[in-house]
């Protein structure tokens, strides 16, 4: 029997996991991460995209700045056709999306959960979990089939679509195949496209391409007539083929180095909770892959579980807390079924009236700013807002954008070491008993309301003007008692 009472154990070890298992390991909390495979990042990347959202919760952690470096920065995502977001205008410091390999992102947060201490077992399979009233027994198959249990206070399956701690709590993943036989292949161009991301749709075909860096392309097309079994091979033929159908060219591919085949699923859990056990990523939803919104969401479910575990461990808040990654994270799941879903279903359209409401939609967006701000909104991430109580402040479970704060500093910066930010007209001086968990800071401008930020960037509380008493009701209430 190894771990403690107060480990959590994660399993899987793809960004959901690995930027979990880094904010618990900072915020002081024991945690051991499960994953099957060895020990080795795949250059073989499924995602391609970092949205607004998501690079505003890595710059909380300080990870922003050089995969900015290491990517390349997008102002426009074309969807299908003309039907084009203009991400130049979004309320973010980051107005763009990032192009950078998801293997990039896995190994700056791998780097940061394994200097925060968190603990790795590769080649480390579960294979069962048991609950009672004090945590998680966690059985697993280790290096060689050797069998292993592991105690846990709580665990959190972040092992993908085929989810093994799914399962073993027996949580449903209804849904069904959106897009069938899907083919993907890494290649070399022989000739470079004109733009960063190309993507386009033609009634029986859509075809993407995207750069990995390295001289590399990751090619994703589909063909309506081509509906074969995901084993049937894949050659750099058919791939081509699909290409040139689409954009016209297949930009003389090549020197593929991998050709596969897969189909894209819409799936949600029902419950992203079973008592001590928790579902994040896509062992929580899959949905298909437009508008890069995957891996996206599931660094968001990450950002706000993550918190809200390392606040009951450590004895800063009632359980209770945790219903709120169901309350708040599975509305979030289940728009991003329903917009990824629908650019897909548009992108794939065929009859008259869906190549009608098409074209509807192209014209709204084009020509009415709110709806084009809405659905850039969803897509990157910066649109959604969390439930708040009946007569809450009008802020209260919104995000609070990167603020400047009094001294020259921002909020994001603030936020790094995963603690509550208050911040207020006035001067505070909110006690060195919570300095573990709180920064006190003030805006920069002349502001006359004050919020509690939460760890994830979205407010918990704020008052318009407040007491001094009501500001500490606010924080034993948000953080617990002094001490």
């Amino acid at each position: 029997m190894n771990g403690t009472q107060g480990n959590i154990v994660v399993v899987g070890s793809g960004p959901t996991g690995l930027l979990l298992a880094g904010d618990l390991a900072t915020a002081g909390v024991p945690v051991t991460v499960l994953e099957k495979r060895p020990h080795r990042i795949s250059n073989l990347s499924r995602a391609f995209v970092l949205h607004a959202r998501t690079l505003e919760q890595l710059d909380a952690r300080g990870l922003a700045e050089e995969l900015e470096a290491a990517g390349r920065p997008l102002d426009r995502l074309r969807l299908f056709g003309r039907l084009t977001l203009d991400l130049s205008a979004l309320p973010s410091r980051f107005r763009h999306l990032l192009v950078l390999p998801q293997y990039e992102v896995e190994k700056a947060l791998e780097r940061r959960a394994v200097e925060a201490g968190a603990r790795f077992r590769y080649e480390t399979e579960v294979t069962g979990l048991t609950q009672d009233a004090d945590g998680v027994t966690v059985e697993a198959r280790g290096p060689g089939g050797r069998a292993e249990t592991l105690r846990a206070a709580y665990v959190v399956g972040a092992d993908g679509m085929r989810s093994a701690v799914r399962q073993a709590v027996g949580l449903p993943f209804p849904g069904r195949s959106v897009i069938r036989s899907v083919v993907l292949a890494d290649v070399r161009l022989a000739e470079e496209p004109a733009t960063l991301l190309t993507a386009d749709a033609v009634g029986d075909a859509f075809a993407f391409l995207a750069p990995f860096g390295d001289g590399y392309y990751r090619v994703i097309g589909w063909q309506r007539g081509r509906d074969v079994p995901d084993t049937e091979p894949v050659e750099l033929a058919e791939v081509k083929e699909i290409t040139r159908l689409v954009l016209g060219r297949d930009y003389g591919m090549h020197d593929a180095r991998w050709l596969s085949r897969f189909h894209s699923d819409e799936r949600q859990a029902p419950a992203y909770r079973a008592g001590r056990v928790f579902l994040a990523g896509d062992a929580a939803h899959v949905h298909t892959p437009a508008g890069g919104q995957g891996m996206n969401t599931g660094l968001q479910d990450a950002a706000n579980l993550s918190w809200k575990l390392a606040a009951v461990v450590g004895g800063h808040a009632d359980a209770g807390l945790l219903d709120t990654y169901q309350s708040e994270r599975h509305p979030v799941g289940r728009a991003v079924l329903r917009s990824s879903g629908g650019i897909v279903r548009l992108a794939m359209a065929k009859h008259p009236w869906t190549l009608a409401a098409r074209a509807a939609l192209t014209v709204l967006l084009d020509a009415v700013g709110p709806a084009q701000r809405r659905l850039a909104g969803q897509v990157t991430g910066v649109g959604y807002r969390y439930p708040a109580p009946r007569g809450a402040h009008r802020l209260t479970g919104a995000r609070v954008p990167d603020v400047a704060l009094a001294g020259g500093g921002r909020l994001h910066e603030a936020l790094r070491g995963g603690r509550f930010v208050l911040i207020t007209p006035e001067p505070y001086e909110a006690g060195a008993g919570r300095a573990d968990r709180l920064a006190v800071a003030r805006w920069a401008g002349a502001r006359r309301t004050a919020v509690l930020v939460r760890p994830d960037g979205y407010a918990a509380w704020a008052a318009d003007r407040p007491a001094p008493a009501q500001i500490e009701e606010a924080l034993a209430r948000h953080l617990g008692p002094v001490g």
